[in-house]
């Protein structure tokens, strides 16, 4: 059975915590809750510059995966927008993925990630992405 593969969220400042779980002082914390479940996406098209054969000619002219990643990372990053406040931020501390399938030049690719679970700062996203025609990663 595969592994579930997850790309985790938290932000920049790190959040102090008290044992009961509340924040030590607003500013280090979210202002507001994240749902469960709340979805995000992002999408692009292949071009030579997100391909290997970018970085190096003798490699073929797919998709890479660290611009995968970074697709999917953006998908996260977007459910969370609507629950940022002004100068709130996330950023990404820890992945867990696959490449599954190449895409080439010209296709389209959008990731989604949904939020599964949450430990004080940091936000666990199932993460996948599409080319059309097949899941290319998760």
């Amino acid at each position: 059975m595969p592994q579930a593969r997850f790309i985790r969220l938290a932000f920049s400042i790190a959040s102090l915590l008290f044992a009961t779980g509340e924040c030590f002082d607003k500013f280090f914390c979210m202002a507001q809750d994240l749902p469960l479940g709340i979805r995000g996406e992002a999408e692009e098209t292949v071009e030579h510059r997100h391909t290997l054969s970018y970085h190096n000619s003798a490699l073929p002219p797919i998709y890479s995966t660290p611009n995968m990643i970074g697709l999917m990372e953006w998908a996260a990053a977007n459910s969370m927008l609507p629950f940022l406040d002004e100068g709130e931020i996330s950023v990404g501390t820890a992945i867990n993925i696959e490449h599954r399938g190449p895409t080439t030049v010209g296709e389209r690719v959008r990731a989604e990630a949904v939020l599964e679970s949450m430990n004080g700062r940091f936000y666990v996203f199932r993460v996948t992405a599409h080319n059309g025609k097949a899941e290319i990663g998760r």
